[in-house]
């Protein structure tokens, strides 16, 4: 019997959260590419034309990586200098947030 139990939780681990996790992710995903990657770039290092005309910064550079996800959060929501939008209006919390862990994946 708890054999049984294992499999059908094993199941529903992998048939029910596995594709939440990677719905939520394709979302982060497109939210980044929609909001971020004209200046960032795909790989988040700022080498796009708008990004290099704006001084994006490049997300693997050390002085970025340094920074807590608290700051980088608050950079998002309020924007930095011109170059950098506001997010607070557009975006919620939980969106920053994925877009953060988001980029710090980025290869």
């Amino acid at each position: 019997m708890r054999a049984v139990i294992g499999i059908v939780v094993t199941g529903l681990v992998l048939g029910w959260v596995v594709p939440v996790a990677e719905a939520e992710g394709d979302a982060v995903a497109t939210l980044y590419k929609s909001k971020c990657e004209v200046c960032h770039g795909k790989d988040g290092r700022g080498q796009t034309a708008q990004g290099m005309r704006l001084g994006a910064h490049d997300f693997h550079a050390p002085e970025v990586v340094r920074v807590s996800d608290d700051v980088l959060v608050d950079v998002v929501r309020k924007g930095k200098n011109r170059t950098m939008p506001a997010y607070a209006q557009k975006l919620t919390d939980d969106q920053i947030r994925g877009l953060i862990k988001y980029v710090r994946a980025l290869k």
